[in-house]
């Protein structure tokens, strides 16, 4: 191609459970269906790593465990025998009938996830774009900020009564009303069992595969409904409420705040300057986050005591917060160590941010091109920075290029996107590398280590 100028990319206890917290139940399912939006600005979290790093090998466990773990938070383990008793599998003639009315209920449950994995699929460019708004970062991040604090116990919030009356007659009237039920739980569980599915929607809406977002849907559902299932069809007894109920909804709380900073960091990013990179900052930050949880942030609660025991609680929630939120910041950090053994090289890696000036440069001085296009909510372009371009050797291979880095995080501004359709970009990470007389030669659309990266580098010029 011949290079053109573009302007520079600027819990309850009884049947009365299924009444739960309703304004945050929908908000929190509606940030669900959203959630490719959510998607594309969350950190490289245990889900993402285990798909990027070693594929469905570690990521389909992973989902089906992330749907198990979900039974432990207050919105689903306490409303297992009630919701199976609703259903009518404690009341089945036969083990046969126990068995297919669980059944049933689990395959609601599957229905729904399912279909909001195709959806973020299906609609993941389109909440992109969303995303690229700070303000719709902003919005995303209050609302979690909400449901911490429902989490906490600050407030509840209930269905509207004709709701509750529809939900209340539900189930128990056979396959049908216990799939329902499945559907209907779905949505009453979504405060809790909405932030563990994010990071599953994460990468589905990522990489836009409808199957991928199939074969999770429904690997989550089972694991979230596999304790239902059991209790249901086999009468498995569960361990008593207590205590921990309250432990693991502080534990939620503390999650839905980190991702509440995560959201807003992208709307305000001086939210993330405090984390430094490397080995100590991490030691440091993980140090603070147990102290924060030695301090109360986990096992106590609101109602044990008067003031001062609430300021415990509070103080510990915010040391374990800043503490997560700072280490997952810093993560995406190149080391110092990284730093300074890439220096010499990396003095020659200068990149140019305006996209005229790069391609003038380049004809004029007939060298090779190197275009990496990136944005803030994009994990793989932030691995692509700390490990590919910090690496001495990249640096130093590409130190006779012009590199020029496009930041692609508001691609709803028009000199963003015309400097993406000219280089034919549909999806982040992008880098395309030209020679010295503008032909194209190679394109990345995934992270590529420094080794792959090198041997693909070598014969252009």
């Amino acid at each position: 191609m011949s290079f053109q100028v573009f302007a520079p990319p600027a819990p309850r206890s009884s049947a009365s459970t299924l009444r739960l917290r309703g304004l945050a139940a929908l908000g929190a399912f509606a940030a669900s269906l959203a959630a490719p939006a959510v998607a594309m600005a969350q950190e490289r979290d245990a889900f993402t790593r285990a798909f990027e790093d070693h594929g469905l090998l570690l990521a389909g466990p992973m989902a089906f465990l992330n749907g198990l773990g979900a039974c432990l938070t207050p919105c689903v383990f306490p409303m297992i025998p009630i919701t199976v008793s609703i259903f009518g599998a404690k009341q089945a003639k036969s083990r046969a009938q126990a068995i297919g009315l669980s059944t049933a209920f689990l395959a609601g449950l599957v229905v729904l996830y399912t279909s909001m994995l195709v959806i973020a699929a299906l609609t993941g460019s389109l909440f992109g774009k969303a995303l690229a708004n700070p303000w719709v970062n902003g919005a995303i991040g209050m609302i979690f900020v909400a449901l911490s604090l429902s989490m906490f116990g600050a407030f509840e919030m209930a269905l509207p009564s004709g709701l509750t009356n529809r939900l209340n007659n539900v189930g128990g009237i056979g396959y049908g009303g216990a799939f329902a039920l499945g559907l209907v739980f779905s949505l009453i569980a979504a405060p809790c069992v909405g932030p563990v599915a994010t990071s599953i929607i994460v990468i589905i809406g990522q990489r836009g595969s409808v199957g991928l977002g199939a074969f999770m849907g429904v690997l989550f559902a089972l694991g979230l409904g596999l304790p239902f299932w059991l209790v249901g069809a086999f009468a498995v007894s569960l361990p008593k409420s207590g205590k921990w109920m309250i432990w693991v909804k502080s534990v939620f709380g503390i999650v839905m705040l980190v991702f509440a900073l995560t959201y807003l960091r992208a709307a305000l990013p001086a939210i993330g300057s405090l984390a430094r990179p490397g080995a100590p900052f991490l030691g440091a930050m993980v140090a603070l986050a147990i102290f924060g949880v030695a301090l109360g942030a986990v096992h106590l609660s609101w109602e044990d005591g008067g003031v001062a025991l609430r300021v415990r609680k509070l103080l510990g929630v915010a040391l374990t917060t800043a503490g997560a939120f700072l280490f997952l910041s810093a993560r995406d950090l190149p080391s110092d160590a990284t730093a300074a053994h890439a220096a010499d090289g990396a003095k020659a890696l200068h990149w140019e941010h305006s996209e005229a000036d790069a391609v003038a440069k380049a004809h004029a001085e007939k060298r090779p091109l190197l275009v990496d296009f990136t944005a803030d909510w994009c994990s793989a372009c932030k691995k692509l920075s700390k490990e590919t371009f910090s690496d001495p050797r990249v640096a130093q291979r590409i130190g006779g290029y012009v590199t020029l880095k496009v930041d692609a995080t508001n691609d709803e501004d028009p000199q963003v996107d015309a400097v993406k359709g000219k280089y034919k970009v549909v999806g982040l990470p992008t880098v395309v590398v030209y020679d010295s007389k503008g032909a194209e030669r190679k394109r990345f659309n995934d992270f590529v280590p420094p080794d792959v990266m090198l041997a693909a580098l070598e014969g252009v010029d």
